[in-house]
């Protein structure tokens, strides 16, 4: 297996969302984003699939050093590969790149999030750093690229803690404020035990407007000469945005299960986000 066919067994298996979504962007522009969605995915497995946070820290460990090694030219890793052979700068990028793994490594210091400004220290570094790092990949203007796609990538994670609420908290994790959790009188022990409630319905109402309006607001501020570059990110929000009025139309039913579209559906969403 070469390294484009490890990253994209890694990002983006068939009938996934980022399968899709990565299908909108120039032919030309697909291995280097396929390879940076491996590398989140990378970073998040290290991070939520890692029941001891000492393994957890000497893999991020690890992939510090790797990180360093593909800013010195010196990749072992397969997606560090690819993105030595795609990313114009390496050097450039690589300040991101380590901000994108400090966001993930926030995971093994934190659980719970007393409040928004709190929980958006990890949006903003992992959401926001990544949607930028995948922007500027294709922006016609690099440099501009951050004040727009940030909040973009922020909207989609909050609403990915939307449609992971169940998952996650079994998992240990609850990306859910604190202080919100308190104004609705829903508790950690309700969304672990999966016990559902018109409070709890009322928490996810609010919790899916955020994540909607968020998601909304960053769509309308890409710039109209960027969208069509931008086709992958405007995809996933449309797919998020689909999402979101999906687990609305099931009654916020996330505690039990992970509600997903239909690969056709994802399919003709992505075709058509614009």
């Amino acid at each position: 297996m070469n390294f484009d066919e490890y990253c994209q067994q890694k990002a983006a298996p068939p009938g996934s969302s980022t399968y899709y979504a990565l299908r909108q962007a120039p032919a030309a522009s697909q291995p280097l984003l396929t390879a940076l969605f491996a590398l989140r995915r990378e970073f998040e497995e290290t991070v939520k699939e890692t029941s001891d946070p000492a393994i957890g820290r000497t893999k991020l460990a690890w992939w510090q050093n790797e990180l360093a090694a593909l800013a010195s030219g010196s990749p072992s890793h397969p997606v560090s590969k690819a993105l030595a052979a795609y990313l114009p700068d390496v050097q450039a990028e690589y300040p991101q790149l380590q901000a994108l793994l400090t966001g993930f490594e926030m995971d093994l210091d934190q659980a719970r999030y007393l409040d928004y400004p709190n929980l958006r220290r990890y949006v903003q570094g992992v959401g926001g750093t990544f949607a930028s790092l995948t922007a500027r990949a294709t922006a016609k203007d690099s440099a501009q690229a951050s004040s727009w796609s940030a909040p973009l990538g922020e909207a989609l994670q909050l609403a990915q803690f939307v449609v992971d609420t169940g998952n996650d908290a079994r998992h240990g994790r609850i990306y859910i404020p604190i202080d919100e959790m308190q104004r609705f009188n829903v508790t950690a022990a309700d969304l672990i035990n999966r016990k559902y409630s018109d409070a709890f319905t009322e928490l996810m109402r609010f919790e899916t407007k955020r994540a909607r309006d968020a998601l909304r607001a960053a769509l309308v501020a890409i710039p109209e000469n960027e969208r069509r570059s931008q086709r992958t990110l405007v995809a996933q929000a449309a797919l998020a945005l689909a999402l979101l009025d999906e687990i609305e139309r099931d009654g916020y039913h996330v505690l039990h299960q992970r509600i997903a579209l239909t690969p056709i559906r994802k399919l003709w969403i992505a075709w058509r986000a614009r």
